[in-house]
């Protein structure tokens, strides 16, 4: 069956997007020499690049070559790392550059310096964003290999200088197949870890080729995606890898990163006596220093205080006068009262009686008989003697002047 035809831009569309889309094309190194070199007044670099079997078109654009130290002309040996792609209008193959090294690098030196450069300018590398190591960590995450001689060493520091510290092994292969992969997921599998608060990624010293796995993207990505802060301890301390640059410390060595992480228990013993000392020196100069203050504090009371001796002796006295002063009152009060009382007796009714004088009231409605005019013939009345008294009828009575009725 025959398949209809395609334009010549849809077919070199076709094939850039095939070129552009293959691992292989899009991530590769290239060795040539320089020829045809262009820079344009946009500062955009336009070179071939050649060997004695072929050549290439290479574009190196402005925003890619600013991050560039080397500076290229015609003749120049070089690697090139870029993406190869086709450019449509012409139809010609091209290589996208993004890096160029002289070509006496060497390959990973050279992909090491293209990556530095690529992170620092993603800004993975600021000083801005690295978190402080804490002082007493109570977990440390170990990001290393189980069975090399790193392991041991950091453990033993650890427990000898803080030995409250708990270590989280999450074991991975340091380097090798599989070695990228791993530390990327013992870093993630550490963060996942409840109660981490620092992870030290390490491993020990080795060629440019053994410490690859710590020059690769996907490590420096997961170390700068870590919630918990990331010391990295990687070989030598001669040996700089893009983790160091990443990670929010770099330890010389991993027992360096053990001596950080882990504060000395003889120096915060001695720390915390002579803080004891001080603290007891304060406490007992506060002390003096109150006493001598509370002394004078004292001492000037009692010679603002009042004569309150003298002023007990006044008080007496005036007490013992006024005490006097009511007696006497009192008794002149007393012998007024005797007087009264011996008037009173006498003129008392009873006393009166007593004499042989009657006490006179109508039995009717009691009222005391003052006149004669105040009863008639037939009215009852009640006599009050000194004695006794009795009811009596009015059957007459006799005017004063003699006459009666």
């Amino acid at each position: 069956m025959l398949r209809p035809p395609v334009s010549v831009g849809d077919l070199c569309h076709l094939l850039r997007a095939s070129l552009e889309s293959d691992p292989l094309f899009r991530d590769i190194w290239i060795s040539g020499e320089i020829s045809n070199y262009l820079r344009s007044a946009a500062g955009h670099m336009y070179f071939t690049l050649k060997d004695g079997s072929g050549q290439l078109r290479c574009a190196f654009f402005k925003r890619a070559n600013l991050r560039s130290a080397v500076r290229l002309a015609d003749g120049d040996s070089v690697l090139v790392h870029g993406m190869v792609s086709i450019y449509p209008q012409r139809g010609e193959l091209q290589v996208i550059v993004d890096d160029v090294e002289p070509e006496g690098v060497g390959i990973l030196q050279a992909e090491y310096e293209r990556l530095r450069r690529q992170l620092e300018e993603e800004g993975l590398f600021s000083e801005q964003r690295k978190r402080p190591i804490p002082n007493f960590p109570r977990r440390v995450g170990l990001v290393t290999s189980p069975d090399g001689a790193v392991f041991h060493d950091v453990c033993h520091v650890l427990r000898r200088r803080w030995p409250l510290v708990e270590v989280v092994l999450a074991p991975t292969l340091v380097q090798g197949d599989g070695a990228c992969e791993g530390v990327c997921n013992a870093i993630q599998d550490l963060n996942d870890a409840p109660g981490i608060d620092v992870i030290i990624v390490c491993r020990g010293g080795g060629s440019l080729e053994d410490l690859l796995t710590f020059n690769l993207e996907a490590v420096a990505r997961a170390i700068f995606a870590s919630r918990v802060p990331v010391i990295s301890a990687i070989g030598h301390e001669t040996d700089y890898t893009i983790a160091d640059f990443v990670a929010d410390l770099r330890a010389p060595t991993p027992s360096a990163a053990a001596e950080i992480v882990a504060p000395d228990q003889v120096e915060i013993a001695a720390r915390t006596g002579g803080f004891a000392e001080a603290l007891g020196q304060a406490l007992r100069r506060n002390v003096q220093e109150a006493r001598w203050e509370l002394s004078g504090t004292l001492t000037a009371l009692r010679y603002a205080a009042p004569d309150t001796a003298t002023e007990h002796r006044r008080v007496a006295d005036q007490r013992a006068s006024a005490e006097c002063l009511l007696r006497r009152l009192l008794d002149k009060r007393y012998g007024d009262v005797g007087e009264r009382y011996v008037q009173l007796n006498a003129l008392s009714p009873t006393n009166t009686l007593a004499r042989g004088y009657a006490l006179v009231r109508r039995a009717t409605d009691a009222r005391a008989v003052i006149s004669q005019r105040d009863l008639v013939a037939g009215d009852g009345i009640q006599v009050t003697l000194a004695d006794g008294e009795f009811r009596a009828e009015v059957i007459g009575y006799a005017e004063r002047n003699g006459h009666g009725g």
